[in-house]
């Protein structure tokens, strides 16, 4: 794979941090470079790239590491009138085109295991293949009681959160714009919706799954997503599970790091 999997448009060798401008906005992005196998990884809903730092690192210099924070996130990217999950997707074309990459490994954790689903299926021939980490598993959780109580939950945290913008922890959105975010995220994870995605998916993935609970999760929800994946892996052959590691839903990038890493290797391993 590594011999003839990286097709890329003008390879851009030296390393470069910068703004990529996108829309009505422009997001902050770091590549690496190198000629190594391009990875990009995609971040939870509200947070940035500096949560895959230890993944990168584990990874090491053999491998040209993209990262970037998303509309409103991280300390520099701007402002948008569109923060629909659709934005997410194009977002990820318009990075790769503005760092002159054509194929390449998509990493994305929580929400950003979404959007790189949804890139991996609709880009069979530009993904060399897909790490999904606690994300992207078909299953009806959101309802109208849970919908109520997202928005409940980001208005009255709503209060606190610009104080937090200056360092980047929380993104620049209204509390609104932020549980809009959450159900439609909600609404796209439902069998309906996201099976037939994952189904469809012809390019090697890799899941990696925590044992814990997440932010906003009651009970035993977040280990009945996580068992939904027990139909996906039976349906589509290109799908196994490579790790359910210990650490819950929002500490795995920094407690599990190794077993993403790990996965990383698994789909660049694959013979295509």
């Amino acid at each position: 794979m590594q011999n003839n999997a990286i097709q890329m448009k003008g390879l851009q060798k030296s390393a470069w941090t910068g703004l990529v401008p996108i829309d009505d906005t422009a997001l902050a992005v770091t590549d690496t470079g190198g000629p190594g196998i391009p990875v990009v990884y995609l971040n939870g809903q509200f947070a940035t790239q500096g949560y895959w730092r230890r993944v990168i690192a584990e990874l090491g210099t053999g491998w040209r590491h993209i990262t970037y924070d998303e509309r409103a996130r991280g300390k520099k990217s701007k402002r948008s009138a569109d923060y629909s999950f659709e934005a997410a997707v194009r977002d990820v074309d318009a990075v790769l085109a503005a760092r002159g990459v054509d194929r390449v490994l998509v990493v994305g954790w929580s929400y950003g295991a979404f959007v790189a689903a949804h890139w991996a299926n609709r880009n069979p021939n530009r993904a060399l293949g897909a790490v999904l980490v606690e994300g992207a598993q078909p299953y009806d959780w959101l309802d109208e009681a849970m919908e109520q109580h997202i928005r409940k939950l980001f208005r009255r945290m709503g209060w606190f959160m610009p104080l937090l913008r200056p360092t980047g922890l929380t993104p620049r959105m209204t509390a609104e714009q932020m549980a809009n975010c959450n159900i439609e995220l909600g609404i796209l994870a439902r069998e309906r919706e996201l099976g037939p995605v994952i189904d469809n998916i012809t390019v090697p993935v890799r899941y990696v799954l925590a044992s814990g609970t997440s932010f906003g999760s009651h009970g035993d929800g977040q280990e009945r997503i996580r068992a939904s994946l027990d139909a996906v892996v039976a349906r589509n052959p290109n799908i196994q599970i490579s790790a359910k590691v210990a650490s819950n839903h929002d500490a795995i990038l920094k407690k599990d790091f190794r077993a993403v890493a790990n996965a990383v290797r698994e789909v660049a391993a694959v013979d295509r």
